[in-house]
């Protein structure tokens, strides 16, 4: 245990930091999902809602420092291309 009262504070900051980190590393996963699961039963009306959704979250999270901005446009080009593919 820590005995200065900055390591304590420090202590308290990490884990009110990988609380917040944590939950955001799932929002992203399930929001794939969501696009992933849509894509693969061939629902085009409910896989471009679910992208558009991701597409704003995923940029939200750029916008709070969460993930980098090349990190973001990775994900959603991705996303995009699966969109694009099964609406051709």
């Amino acid at each position: 245990m820590a005995h200065h009262k900055s390591a304590k504070k420090r202590i308290l900051q990490t884990a009110k930091r990988t609380e917040r980190n944590r939950y955001y590393r799932t929002r992203i996963k399930n929001i794939t999902k969501a696009v992933e699961s849509a894509v693969a039963i061939s629902d085009i009306p409910a896989a471009k809602e679910a992208f558009k959704v991701a597409n704003k979250q995923i940029h939200s999270m750029v916008s709070k420092g969460f993930i980098k901005k090349t990190t973001a446009a990775r994900k959603v080009g991705r996303l995009h291309k699966m969109v694009n593919a099964l609406e051709a």
